[in-house]
């Protein structure tokens, strides 16, 4: 009760410590061959998309990033443990005047050179248990949460900045996606479908709602197809392209459980989840499907991978 009280004021603060006392948040899987092989995706017997050119607008190169921004971003990341970094995260924000430099010119040199070095594209994944419950035995219960290095989580930061940055200045992001953007929020999801709704009610109409969740989104993101989508629709040229193909491309993880690592899987498909940059290439991968509701004439508001289509002719 006094965690409760004392987080009261911080709706993310309370859900996490919800989450604790339920035992939500802890690891209750072993590190197997079949959960490591498990998480990854394959969308190759599906038939390929047809990309058009849709933006007039290119991002082809990122402005560099400076010392203040770098020790910004430091400062205000999480005090957390990866047992990929080679020190600790308190350390960093303990020494942080002397290893920001260091740290700024590694991040130029990756944006200059549009690499990331294959020794930060690697990650250990953990399995957490999607609701309190679920049956344990059954894979598709748990969610993977990828620790990658603390050097990758400050590249993808700045490389997030520019790209929503440029992504809102020219009016690109998904309209009806709320989640992962400045200013969004579940709560302005809800505000939306509850508009059309009363509004609806008020023309005397019944509303009706298909929920359509997509299964392991983020495990499902073809490469190939993302980086088109990037570059057609929406202007990621150039250098920018290139560090985008790097940062997708030849990517690693173990599932680690109890200090026990799994075999070690490449896969071809699918982002992150845990990463900084991941959840905005979902957004932008799935960013067609508004556009496909709309086409058929019916209303659609989206928060990550759930959707809430509203049919055009709900009436009594």
């Amino acid at each position: 009760m006094n965690r409760v009280t004392q987080n009261g004021r911080s709706p993310a603060h309370l859900w996490r410590s919800f989450n604790t006392m339920l035992g939500k948040d802890r690891d209750v899987t072993g590190a197997t061959d079949h959960s490591a092989s498990f998480f990854r995706a394959d969308t190759a017997a599906a038939p390929p998309p047809v990309i058009t050119n849709t933006t007039l607008s290119s991002l082809p190169s990122f402005h560099p990033a400076s010392e203040a921004e770098v020790r910004r971003i430091i400062m205000s990341s999480p005090v957390k443990l990866c047992s990929l970094a080679p020190w600790p995260t308190f350390l960093i924000h303990e020494y942080v005047d002397l290893v920001t430099p260091c740290v700024t010119h590694l991040v130029k040199i990756s944006l200059n050179s549009s690499q990331l070095p294959d020794n930060q594209k690697h990650a250990t994944v953990s399995t957490l248990l999607k609701k309190s419950g679920l049956d344990m035995s059954d894979m598709s219960n748990f969610r993977p949460v990828s620790n990658v290095t603390f050097m990758s989580k400050v590249a993808e930061r700045v490389v997030t900045r520019r790209m929503n940055d440029y992504l809102v200045e020219h009016h690109l992001l998904p309209r009806l996606q709320s989640a992962y953007r400045r200013q969004h929020s579940t709560e302005t999801a809800l505000l939306h479908v509850m508009s059309d709704a009363l509004t609806a009610a008020a023309d005397r109409q019944v509303t009706l709602i298909w929920l359509l969740d997509m299964s392991t989104a983020f495990d499902c993101v073809d490469h190939s197809i993302l980086l088109q989508q990037l570059e057609r629709n929406f202007g990621i040229t150039g250098l920018t392209l290139h560090w985008m193909t790097s940062y997708i491309t030849s990517r690693t993880q173990q599932v680690l459980y109890n200090g026990k690592l799994s075999q070690l899987q490449r896969f071809s498909y699918g982002v992150p989840q845990g990463s900084v940059l991941g959840p905005l290439l979902c957004n932008l991968y799935t960013a067609d499907i508004s556009k496909v509701v709309e086409f058929h004439g019916h209303k659609v508001h989206q928060y990550a991978d759930d959707c809430q289509v509203i049919p055009q002719h709900s009436c009594l």
